[in-house]
């Protein structure tokens, strides 16, 4: 993998396979890898209290939707940061 750079202000990219990647998608990649394999790593049942009822889930659930809320919240805060 060779280091490419088409200016001063362009992102820092990877050439993989021919393509250049920028480094910042790589780094995703490699997240929501780790991410799904610790939420498949996790099979264990957990009781959540919801303020009254108490749900029992599997943690891989629970983990999965708490991911899935981060991801839909960043994902929000981003694009509402970009536009100021």
């Amino acid at each position: 993998m060779a280091q490419k750079a088409s200016g001063p202000h362009a992102p820092p990219t990877l050439t993989v396979k021919g393509r250049n990647v920028r480094v910042r998608t790589i780094g995703a990649v490699v997240l929501a890898g780790l991410a799904i394999w610790f939420i498949a790593a996790n099979t264990g049942s957990v009781a959540i209290r919801l303020w009254i009822p108490t749900v029992t889930l599997p943690l891989w659930a629970v983990l999965a939707v708490t991911l899935v809320a981060g991801m839909v919240l960043g994902g929000y805060l981003f694009r509402r940061r970009g536009r100021r």
